[in-house]
C-alpha cells in the first residue's frame, strides 16, 4: 500500500512539474493582442462580406496547417488560437453563415439570436474576458445585464409566485433569504456546496491533458475523487443533493431552475455540472453588444491574417484519410461533385456523432476504440425555439435586461418528465417550461439599429420524435400538418407570455415562428435536435468517459474540438477548443490564458497607481 501511495505521490510530482512548467510549444496568449476600438459595423451587406462567404474551390488556401469542420465557437475559436502562433487554417461551415449557435438571421426587419442568451464569468481581467478579448483582439464588447438577472417563477397563473436571482455570492444570499425565512442554513450550505464542487472543474482539463496512462492511474486509484470534489459530487443527482438540503419545495425549485442551460431534468443532472451553472452567473451575466454575430464577425479576420479562410455552404460530406488511415484532408460536396481538400490535420467541431457516424469510412467506423467511444455517449435532448418581434420599444413592452424562466408546477422532474412522455398533440396544448427572454433590450445598440422595435427568444424542451417524420422535407415547406402543430406550440406559448408580460398583446406581434428540433438537425447540423451535443446527464461526468473523449481520436492527424470535447453551451465549447488547442501546440492554453489575465490585471493596476 506504502508502494501505492509513493509511486502516486512521485507520478503526481512529475506530472504536475511536467504539465505546469514543461510547456514547449507556441503560446497564442504570449501577449496582450488587444486593439482600440474600432467603428461598430452595423450594415448587414458589410457584416455578411466577412460572415457569408460561400465555398468555391478557388478560395481554399495553399498549403493549410489543418481543417476545421464547423464554425462553431469551439471550431472558430480553436483557428484563431492555431492563427495566433502563425498557423493557416481552413474552417468550413454547413450552413450559408458562419458562427454555429453564434449565428443571428433577419426576417421582416428584426434580427434574431439563436443560441447565446446569457454569459456569465466576464468580469475584467478574468481568466474567461481575458480569452475573449484575445480571441477578438479587444472588439467583442459585452454589456452586463440587470441584477436580477433571472426571475423564476412557479406555479399556475392563478398561485403564481416570483423568485428573483441576484449575482453576486453575499446579494445571492441575502435576497433569497429575504424570500425563505427559516432557510437560511440551506442557502449557505447550497452557496458551500456550489461553489466546493465548482471549482474542482480544474482536473477535468487534467485528465484530458495528461498521459493516457496516468489519466487512468488516478481514476482506478480514486485519487481523482481526493484530488477534486468536482468528482467527488459528479456522480450525484441534482435532485438528491437539493433534498437534502430542504424540504421547502420552491426553494428545491429555486436551487435546481437553471437545468434548462445543460439539458437534463434534476434527477438526471449531476450536481458537478449544475454547480458550474450556478458559480458561472454569481459573478453576473452579459450580452454581446450588437448581438452574437459580433463573436464570429471579430474572430474571423484574425484566421483570415495569417492566411486562413472561413468559407460557408461548405457541407463536408468525409474525411479523407491515407492508407496508413491517418486524417489527410475533407471532401466538400459541392452540387453533385467533390471537391477534395488537403491538409496535414483534420479538426472536428462538427460533434461526436456527426464525426464518427457520418464522416468516417465505414471500415474506421467499425474500430473498437471508435465503438467504445460511442457506447459512452447519447444524444442530448431536442429543443423549440420560438423568435418574436414586436411592435414597440423595450420601456413600451415593459421588457428589461433580464431572463424569465417560468414553470407551472415546483416539481420539476414530474412536469418535465409528463410532458416529454405525451403525444405530440397534448405536449403542444400547453408548454410547462418556458425560458423568455428579449435580446434587444439587453442590446444597448438595439434602438440605434431598430427603432421602436423589440425581439423576444422563448425556449423550452421538445421531442425529436415529435417532428421526425418531416425531417426529410424541405425545409421551407413541411406541410400543413408541420405547421399547425408548430403553431400550437407557439400558440401555446403566447399564453404565458401574455399572462407574465400584460403589456406584450397580439396586435403588437409583427414577426413570429419557431425553430423545431428538425430546424436545429439543419440550420446547426444537430443529429436529433439537440442545443448542446452529447447528453449532458450523470454519465457524462464519470471520469473513465472524460478520459476517454478526449482531443486526440483513434485515428491520427484527426482531433474534437467543441462542446463534445468539455462541456456545453458557450464556455464549455470555448473550453473544449483550449483542450484541443493545448494538444496540438504541445501547452497548456488554460494556464497561458490565466496567466496573460494576471499580467494584464498587474499592468492596468500599475497604470492606476501611476
Amino acid at each position: 500500500m506504502l508502494m501505492i501511495v509513493a509511486f502516486a505521490c512521485v507520478s503526481l510530482v512529475i506530472f504536475i512539474l511536467k504539465y505546469v512548467f514543461g510547456n514547449s510549444g507556441p503560446n497564442p496568449f504570449e501577449k496582450d493582442c488587444r486593439e482600440p476600438l474600432k467603428e461598430k459595423v452595423y450594415d448587414k451587406k458589410e457584416k455578411n462580406k466577412v460572415l457569408k462567404q460561400g465555398f468555391v474551390a478557388s478560395k481554399v488556401p495553399d498549403n493549410l496547417d489543418a481543417v476545421i469542420i464547423g464554425s462553431g465557437v469551439g471550431g472558430l475559436g480553436l483557428a484563431v488560437l492555431l492563427a495566433k502562433v502563425g498557423k493557416k487554417v481552413l474552417v468550413l461551415e454547413q450552413h450559408s453563415r458562419a458562427g454555429g449557435c453564434c449565428h443571428t438571421f433577419t426576417e421582416k426587419g428584426f434580427e434574431f439570436d439563436v443560441g447565446i442568451h446569457y454569459i456569465g464569468g466576464l468580469m475584467d481581467h478574468k481568466p474567461f474576458r481575458c480569452m475573449l478579448d484575445q480571441m477578438t483582439n479587444g472588439q467583442l464588447e459585452w454589456e452586463k445585464l440587470e441584477n436580477p438577472f433571472d426571475h423564476v417563477v412557479l406555479g399556475p397563473p392563478e398561485n403564481r409566485r416570483s423568485y428573483p436571482i441576484y449575482s453576486g455570492s453575499a446579494r445571492y444570499s441575502e435576497e433569497l433569504k429575504k424570500r425563505f425565512p427559516g432557510e437560511e442554513k440551506a442557502i449557505d450550505e447550497y452557496l458551500k456546496l456550489v461553489k466546493k464542487t465548482g471549482h474542482g472543474i480544474w482536473v477535468m482539463a487534467v485528465l484530458k491533458l495528461c498521459p493516457l496512462p496516468l489519466a487512468k492511474f488516478l481514476i482506478h486509484t480514486g485519487l481523482v475523487k481526493h484530488l477534486s470534489y468536482f468528482y467527488k459530487m459528479a456522480p450525484r443527482s441534482l435532485t438528491d443533493v437539493v433534498n437534502e438540503l430542504t424540504e421547502n419545495k420552491d426553494l428545491r425549485a429555486v436551487f435546481t431552475y437553471i437545468f434548462g442551460t445543460y439539458g437534463n431534468l434534476p434527477k438526471d443532472s449531476s450536481f458537478s455540472m449544475h454547480s458550474l451553472l450556478t458559480t458561472h452567473y454569481l459573478t453576473g451575466a452579459w450580452y454581446p453588444k450588437a448581438g452574437s454575430s459580433e463573436i464570429a464577425y471579430h474572430m474571423i479576420p484574425i484566421i483570415e491574417k495569417a492566411g486562413g479562410a472561413v468559407l460557408v455552404r461548405a457541407p463536408v460530406n468525409r474525411i479523407l484519410f491515407n492508407d496508413a488511415k491517418e486524417a489527410c484532408g475533407v471532401s466538400v460536396l459541392k452540387g453533385q461533385e467533390e471537391v477534395h481538400i488537403k491538409a496535414p490535420m483534420v479538426i472536428s467541431d462538427a460533434g461526436i456523432f456527426n464525426t464518427y457516424e457520418n464522416l468516417l469510412p465505414k471500415e474506421l467506423q467499425a474500430m473498437p476504440e471508435i465503438q467504445k467511444q460511442l457506447s459512452l455517449v447519447k444524444h442530448g435532448e431536442g429543443g423549440l425555439s420560438i423568435f418574436i418581434g414586436l411592435n414597440g420599444t423595450k420601456e413600451e413592452l415593459g421588457l428589461k435586461a433580464n431572463n424569465y424562466w417560468i414553470f407551472t408546477e415546483n416539481n420539476f422532474d414530474e412536469l418535465v418528465e409528463k410532458y416529454m412522455n405525451e403525444e405530440r398533440e397534448e405536449a403542444s396544448k400547453k408548454i410547462p417550461l418556458l425560458f423568455v427572454a428579449s435580446p434587444s433590450a439587453k442590446d444597448p445598440s438595439w434602438e440605434e439599429r431598430s427603432p421602436g422595435k423589440s425581439t423576444l427568444s422563448l425556449v423550452s424542451f421538445a421531442k425529436y420524435s415529435w417532428f421526425e417524420e418531416w425531417k426529410d422535407d424541405k425545409v421551407t415547406n413541411r406541410g400543413s400538418d408541420y405547421k399547425e402543430l408548430k403553431q400550437a406550440f407557439i400558440d401555446s406559448a403566447l399564453d404565458v407570455v401574455m399572462d407574465v408580460f400584460p403589456k406584450i398583446t397580439r396586435d403588437k406581434i409583427e414577426y413570429i415562428d419557431a425553430g423545431t428540433p428538425i430546424t436545429n438537425t439543419h440550420y446547426i447540423a444537430a443529429p436529433k435536435g439537440e442545443f448542446y451535443g452529447v447528453d449532458h446527464g450523470i454519465a457524462r461526468f464519470n471520469p473513465e468517459l472524460n478520459v476517454t473523449i478526449r482531443p486526440q481520436t483513434p485515428l491520427k492527424n484527426l482531433y474534437l474540438t467543441g462542446q463534445d470535447v468539455f462541456l456545453c453551451g458557450f464556455a464549455g465549447a470555448l473550453a473544449g477548443a483550449l483542450t484541443c488547442g493545448s494538444v496540438i501546440l504541445n501547452r497548456n492554453l488554460h494556464l497561458a490564458a490565466i496567466a496573460l489575465a494576471k499580467r494584464t490585471k498587474y499592468v492596468n493596476n500599475k497604470l492606476k497607481d501611476e
